[in-house]
């Protein structure tokens, strides 16, 4: 299955329609259990008998292939937060639990990682693609400590201070609400941190490089507006 965002280290990923999906080989090694074990529970849970709809069956549970250590095509599951969670069920005892309440933790870490990816594009779609270059584990604040630079160059706020001061509904863009100066400003700023993400990876040197990009720009203006 391709990824949107790759696997953590307990298999959890987000696949190309932006859900929250769990690895069944994962869950395996964490549950202690052999992967073959937790197939022949997952198509327990699937079969016809079971009750499931076969709705529910097909948005929460995915057949996908791996290859093993001897290179064979081999199956496994990628399921949805539900689809977990009624695999889980009868997984009982405290280690048991443990690993429980850590995979719903890590599915809500997750699930945010795709909101503020998805909230991102908005303002800055090429932004958000080159910041997966820079990271080899990307983590939400990735993504959002890059925009809020260019915000806070650009407008002097970050774009939640400027919801905030301005009255506009929380996860909603701020681009309609901007200065024809703000606009132009976040966009030439934009443009310059995709090349910047590539050639300075610590977010210092890229600070300072756009605030004299930003006073260069504001300094081209004023002489054509004198």
């Amino acid at each position: 299955m391709k990824e949107l965002i790759k696997k953590d280290e307990y298999g959890i990923f987000a696949d190309t329609k932006e859900t929250a999906r769990a690895d069944s080989l994962f869950i395996a090694r964490f549950f202690e259990k052999r992967h073959d074990n937790v197939l022949q529970d997952i198509e327990r849970l699937i079969a016809p008998q079971s009750g499931l709809s076969e709705s529910f069956n097909f948005l929460n549970f995915q057949e996908i292939n791996y290859t093993d250590s001897r290179g064979r095509k081999q199956k496994a599951y990628a399921m949805t937060r539900d689809g977990f969670i009624m695999l889980v069920m009868d997984y009982t005892g405290a280690k048991a639990n443990r690993f429980k309440e850590l995979y719903i933790k890590r599915f809500n870490e997750m699930e945010n990682h795709i909101k503020t990816l998805l909230e991102t594009r908005v303002d800055f779609p090429l932004l958000t693609d080159n910041t997966k270059l820079l990271y080899d584990n990307l983590q939400p604040y990735h993504y959002s400590n890059e925009c809020n630079l260019v915000n806070k160059i650009a407008l002097g706020i970050t774009a939640k201070k400027y919801r905030e001061l301005n009255g506009i509904p929380k996860g909603e863009t701020i681009r309609p609400y901007l200065t024809e100066e703000q606009l132009y400003l976040l966009n030439e700023l934009q443009k310059a941190d995709i090349t910047l993400l590539r050639l300075f990876p610590k977010y210092n040197d890229r600070k300072e490089y756009l605030k004299q990009y930003k006073d260069s720009l504001l300094s081209q203006q004023n002489r054509l507006t004198a």
